[in-house]
């Protein structure tokens, strides 16, 4: 059964990104780039089967990337209201404005994960939407041990959650939570 995932790093204060939308933060932190945390967050990419993200997750992948082919060979939508670079890849541009749009737009996603996970890079306003229609069913994050004072929200919006693992990942706290629905 597809489920639909947010999984994202945050840092201790809970953002994703810093003031200036950069996550040079979360790469310096000792371990980043290698480990058991990266390797369970590459396992739970690969094997997902819808991408969802908003335009500046999405601006930023194709920024570090250097402008090359999207990076995930998985089909993925890129929510937006403005025209952005087009790169080489399976996406998709789209506003979803209303609730009936973002919700259409999900079963969609549901019918082309075709029984895999539904991955929700970003940002927090992104999955905030989704919780607030039902349609988010877990939150996985890997906090780092940095607080960064502001920037992009984990979530953008209350979102009630229950827990379902804590470990330790080298120097992340790797955490699971369902989303209780209303």
């Amino acid at each position: 059964m597809t489920r639909t995932v947010y999984e994202t790093a945050t840092s201790l204060d809970g953002f994703i990104a810093d003031q200036d939308n950069s996550l040079e933060w979360l790469f310096a932190v000792e371990g980043a780039q290698e480990g058991e945390a990266i390797d369970s967050t590459a396992e739970f990419i690969n094997g997902a089967g819808a991408i969802l993200t908003g335009a500046t997750t999405y601006e930023w992948i194709l920024q570090e990337q250097g402008h090359k082919p999207w990076p995930y060979q998985t089909p993925t939508w890129v929510l937006t209201h403005r025209d952005l670079p087009r790169v080489e890849g399976d996406l998709r541009f789209l506003s979803a404005d209303t609730d009936e749009e973002l919700r259409a737009l999900h079963e969609e996603m549901v019918r082309t994960a075709d029984g895999k996970d539904i991955w929700v890079v970003g940002g927090g306003r992104v999955a905030a939407e989704l919780a607030r229609l039902g349609l988010l069913d877990e939150v996985r994050v890997s906090v780092a041990p940095v607080s960064l004072g502001g920037g992009a929200p984990l979530l953008d919006g209350r979102v009630r959650l229950r827990p379902l693992s804590a470990r330790l990942a080298g120097a992340f706290a790797c955490l699971n939570y369902a989303v209780i629905k209303d």
